[in-house]
């Protein structure tokens, strides 16, 4: 997480603190009327206006708070920010490094770099960094995390995975962690094991497909889920209980967080387990039938373009519906709108429901999701929990990622070993989606050509 810093605005040489203490955009205003020059101030104003999302006006008091002092090595890695928040990797690469310098390598300047480095796609010069940065801090757990996340976004599973338990030390760690003994991969020769849930939905889709790999060793198997979850999990091959989600801890032996099955069970990149069927209830079905009809001569497509907006990495990986609406231009395609949440109010800037079918006011779980996804003919999406669930039904997905996705796409092919019927494409350039629509389009027309011939 890239973090600015607003040094205290009395002496351009106080230390620098977390963007935001105890500042305000008004009292930062006042200053600047009896210290137009100040760098701190300025380099202060530009850290909030950044959290408030205007990134224009951030890199402006950046650039501002520099040309009063070039040295300053606040304002160097605050610009370094709002660039990589504006995905101008080139430019917040160059600026981290201004700032490493002149801090000395100062570590949150450091670990600045190192995430701007990783978004930039720069892999091999972010575990350059890490390295270096670990030999003086071995135990620190925020360069650990990144080492571990550079590591999986290139592959390199037995590394990565080694010490991806490291996240339970972050202070942003903010899932309940069950109390007693973790699991260590070992046969359970009897125990209970409790397999807690952890970061999204879609993670607890990926993960799934562990659950009757851990039965396998010869337990009884807890599973916590979020009800949200419920019907496609509950009757997953292997699972002996499901523990709904903040619920009381029930008795058992061990426990294990449901990301740190992969690395219990020893997964490499070329031993990644094939997704584990997930249950879909007969009356979500029945309740399908009636949203999705079979079209003869159709192609049905359902489209999502955005996540949960709570989701940090959001504004990188979703993009809008205006963009999908070209496909209507492509003879046989009908499209589906299987988005959920605040983005779903685009369908009325589109004038009629007859162009795209709004299917999200009809979903109160996954089960209702997956049903529907078994009904159509293509998912076209950017990248989120839907995209895991279509993977895990073996449906045909294209997820449109974002130049640096998540770690399980990997960063350099069209396909990912944890969904074989997905195929990716992916931004060539940060931020740049008109190439990846482009794309998309021109493989949508191959497909209905591909289907009028067969």
């Amino acid at each position: 997480m890239l973090t600015d810093t607003a040094v205290a605005p009395k002496a351009a040489s106080s230390t620098a603190s977390q963007a935001g203490q105890g500042l305000t955009i008004p009292m930062l205003e006042r200053m600047l009327q009896d210290q137009p020059r100040n760098p701190d101030v300025w380099s202060a104003l530009g850290a909030l206006l950044r959290q408030q999302g205007k990134s224009q006006q951030a890199i402006a008091c950046q650039h501002r708070a520099l040309e009063f002092n070039p040295n300053h090595a606040g304002a160097w890695t605050n610009l370094g920010n709002v660039l990589a928040d504006q995905e101008r990797y080139a430019e917040a690469i160059a600026a981290h490094e201004k700032a490493v310098a002149l801090s000395h390598a100062a570590l949150s300047y450091v670990i600045n770099y190192i995430v701007a480095l990783r978004h930039g796609c720069q892999f091999t010069r972010a575990l350059q960094v890490l390295d270096e940065a670990l030999k003086v801090d071995p135990g620190n757990s925020h360069l650990r995390w990144d080492r571990v996340l550079t590591l999986l976004q290139i592959g390199r599973y037995a590394e990565g995975l080694r010490d991806y338990d490291c996240r339970l030390a972050l202070p942003s760690y903010q899932n309940r962690k069950p109390p007693g003994q973790m699991w260590d991969g070992s046969p359970l020769n009897g125990r209970t094991i409790l397999i807690n849930t952890e970061q999204g939905f879609g993670d607890a889709l990926l993960t799934a497909r562990y659950v009757p790999l851990v039965k396998a060793l010869g337990g009884r198997v807890i599973l916590e889920c979020h009800p949200e979850l419920g019907r496609v999990l509950e009757r997953l091959p292997g699972v002996d209980a499901v523990l709904p989600a903040g619920a009381p801890w029930p008795a058992y032996d061990v426990y294990c967080p449901l990301m740190s099955l992969p690395q219990r069970l020893g997964t490499t990149l070329d031993t990644v387990p094939a997704p584990t069927p997930i249950s879909v209830p007969a009356d979500a079905r029945a309740k399908a039938a009636g949203l999705v009809p079979a079209g003869a001569g159709t192609l049905n497509v359902g489209i999502i373009w955005s996540g949960r907006v709570t989701f940090k990495d959001n504004t990188r990986r979703a993009t809008n519906l205006t963009r999908f609406l070209r496909f209507l231009e492509v003879p046989s395609v009908r499209l589906f709108s299987l988005q959920k949440g605040p983005p779903e109010a685009e369908l009325e800037t589109v004038g009629t429901s007859m162009l795209v079918t709004p299917l999200g006011p009809h979903f109160t779980d996954f089960a209702d999701t997956a049903a529907v996804l078994e009904r159509l003919d293509l998912i076209i999406m950017t990248d989120s929990s839907v995209a895991h669930l279509a993977g895990s039904l073996g449906r045909p997905v294209w997820n449109l990622l974002q130049y640096m996705p998540y770690w399980i796409y990997g960063h350099d092919t069209d396909r990912t070993p944890w969904y074989p019927s997905m195929r990716l494409f992916r931004q060539k350039t940060p931020g740049d989606w008109d190439q990846v629509f482009a794309e998309v389009e021109q493989a949508l027309r191959d497909l209905v050509a591909s289907r009028r011939l067969a």
